[in-house]
């Protein structure tokens, strides 16, 4: 369950949508303190070990915003009325960096979380650069738990880092067309997501890069939908479930409802001369819609005969993620 600094009559593990500030957190936009994000990043007391809570008032914010390491957690709200439904959400944070800028992934990150114990709920956060280039809208570069719950994340390729530690996406909208959940050591849970694709030849949701057998890193996509993007128009069969940038890529979609965007293969190799496939776990279980069809999915991916637990993965997840997300 989350700390925050709501009031005593909230409950402890159970999400509220705000349209004002709790007491005690600092606030941006219009009726804030601050005006841009990252001032009230930069106030933030990188030294307590105090629960700190940051309130983003309706608005669009034009920046990049960098969150240090902080000793104690970091809950940030995003005005709403609706804290279970992304497309009731008033904030935007957006930025167009990419690596044509001469950045790594990280760096042109137009939210880059470099701390655990991080919590956001209804904040939309964009990377408007497009096609062309790695171009992050969330890189979530953290040893320690991190929960995203009713966010969105929208870009083209790259759109979201999940690189370290633990970390659970509860009803987000995740969007792109290239390698748009990536990242190397990450354990990640998504839950009742929707992931959108875009126009493209042909694309693929995830590039989990796990180095070796023994790394933890793993993506579960549960109880999900992968179809085009609104106002999208994408060819039957142009996006795969994900391709290896890692040797041992591990990524399992269960329960999930896969449109026919998906290919019939399921599964890519990272290109033609590195396939990269001789240690992948990609898996399915239970998947329904038309892109499901098992009977042509690639030889090196499997069905499971049971789902993956998020317990499996994240064994303590119950004490710290939000229990009204995870079903």
């Amino acid at each position: 369950m989350f700390k925050s600094l709501l009031s005593a009559a909230a409950l402890v593990g159970s999400a509220l949508a705000l349209s004002s500030p709790p007491s005690g957190a600092l606030t941006v936009g219009s009726s804030g303190k601050y005006s841009k994000i990252q001032d009230a990043v930069d106030a933030l007391d990188t030294s307590s070990s105090s629960d700190q809570t940051i309130f983003i008032y309706k608005g669009t914010y034009e920046e990049q915003v960098v969150v240090p390491e902080l000793k104690g957690s970091l809950t940030v709200y995003g005005s709403s009325d609706s804290e279970t439904d992304y497309s009731s959400n008033t904030v935007t944070i957006t930025a167009g960096k990419s690596q044509d800028d001469g950045l790594d992934n990280d760096g042109t990150a137009t939210l880059a979380v470099h701390t655990g114990n991080f919590f956001m709920y209804n904040v939309n956060v964009a990377n408007s650069h497009g096609e062309g280039s790695q171009a992050v809208a969330l890189s979530a570069y953290a040893d320690g738990n991190m929960g995203f719950y009713a966010c969105q994340f929208t870009g083209y390729q790259d759109t979201l880092l999940a690189q370290e530690g633990n970390q659970i996406y509860s009803k987000c909208y995740i969007e792109g067309a290239t390698d748009f959940i990536f990242g190397q050591e990450a354990v990640a849970w998504f839950e009742g997501c929707t992931i959108g694709v875009l126009a493209a030849k042909s694309g693929y949701v995830t590039a989990n890069g796990r180095k070796s057998d023994s790394s933890a890193s793993y993506y579960v996509i549960n109880n999900s939908k992968v179809q085009a993007g609104s106002g999208q128009s994408v060819s039957s069969g142009a996006y795969y479930l994900g391709r290896p940038w890692g040797e041992y890529a591990r990524v399992v979609f269960q329960n999930s409802e896969l449109s026919d965007v998906i290919n019939a293969a399921g599964w890519s190799v990272w290109n033609d001369d590195e396939p990269r496939t001789s240690g992948v776990t990609f898996a399915e279980y239970k998947n329904t819609g038309d892109g499901a069809s098992t009977s042509s999915r690639a030889s090196f991916s499997k069905q499971l005969s049971s789902a993956v637990k998020l317990s499996d993965l994240i064994s303590d997840y119950s004490s710290w993620a939000d229990s009204t997300f995870i079903s």
